[in-house]
């Protein structure tokens, strides 16, 4: 009765028992740090192709709370490469670009995950020369007895 070829055809809603559901979109956007040099209230993401400019406005605004004011999106083009020994031709998916801008006055920055200090680069320096130091002793230790593995010493 519910089946038409080889798939199933599933209702949406069945009387009796209410069903509860949750509805999610499949929209996702992917923050990415620019090729261009860009105006600091200008930000760029890469969004799923079935968003619109309104989508994208809806979700900055609605989800994280952030004034837009102008959105312009770009669909680009997946890259094609040819295999060299096959020779068959392989193309990257398509994305979408979007370049949100912000308010003026306000500006985004990408937070520096992975802070240089002076201090840390030391203490690494110290540990890399104590390991350095204990290697030779190891080496060594296990000079005269050749074919024997390391973790096998008295």
């Amino acid at each position: 009765m519910w089946e038409t070829g080889s798939f199933f055809r599933y209702l949406l809603y069945q009387r009796g028992n209410p069903q509860q559901r949750i509805f999610l979109p499949n929209f996702w956007l992917k923050l990415v740090r620019p090729e261009h040099k860009q105006p600091p209230n200008i930000v760029q993401f890469i969004v799923s192709l079935q968003m619109t400019k309104y989508d994208i406005r809806n979700y900055l605004e609605k989800i994280y709370k952030i004034p837009v004011v102008d959105i312009r999106t770009v669909v680009a083009m997946g890259k094609t490469k040819q295999d060299e020994l096959k020779g068959y031709v392989t193309k990257e998916d398509d994305c979408k670009v979007a370049f949100v801008t912000l308010p003026r006055g306000q500006e985004f920055e990408f937070p520096d995950l992975f802070p240089k200090d002076d201090k840390k680069l030391e203490s690494d320096a110290k540990t890399l020369e104590e390991t350095k130091k204990n290697y030779r002793q190891f080496l060594e230790k296990t000079k005269k007895r050749p074919g024997m593995p390391g973790w096998y010493s008295y």
